[in-house]
């Protein structure tokens, strides 16, 4: 799923913040729950900055991203669709989350302390990308949420993965 979410942000890199890695990012925390979920996020955001160019930044976006995977780990049952509704109030509070907490990661970056008056600047001046972002990672939801659910259940299912065992025995 790392390999997926860093193919689909580099495919998408010519349009500015339509990328499907916060929704690729989703859907492995629904499909396999929120280590899974943080996991590729974190390693999305490392990866794929090795193709953007890795910075002071690349810890806050693993952790962000990261953070976003868990979420939805704890949100919603592992394996079972989510309803559209759920996807676009999930696909919009991602986009959102994400913009809002690596403006954090800006207001520190400039100068090691904590300013609210610059990051309600960020936020406000940040507000398009934070909409173009919310809008594609519904747009993603929508269209991979069923096709990979299936295909990442099917595997889960298939090799057993994630399954309890007791003394030796999956149950």
């Amino acid at each position: 799923m790392t390999a997926i979410s860093v193919v689909g942000r580099l495919i998408f890199a010519p349009i500015p913040g339509f990328k499907p890695v916060t929704a690729v990012v989703i859907i492995t925390g629904i499909a396999y729950g929120m280590q899974a979920g943080f996991l590729t996020g974190a390693l999305s955001a490392i990866v794929s900055n090795i193709f953007y160019g890795q910075g002071p930044w690349t810890p806050f976006q693993m952790f962000v991203w990261g953070f976003l995977g868990l979420l939805a780990g704890l949100v919603f049952t592992s394996g079972k669709k989510p309803n559209a509704v759920a996807l676009i109030v999930v696909g919009v509070i991602g986009g959102v989350l994400f913009s809002a907490m690596m403006d954090i990661w800006s207001v520190l970056n400039l100068d090691g302390a904590w300013n609210w008056p610059r990051y309600l600047a960020l936020l406000v001046s940040g507000l398009p990308f934070m909409a173009i972002y919310a809008v594609s990672n519904v747009v993603f939801l929508l269209l991979l949420t069923k096709p990979f659910l299936q295909k990442l259940n099917r595997v889960k299912d298939k090799y057993g993965l994630f399954a309890r065992r007791e003394n030796g025995v999956k149950r």
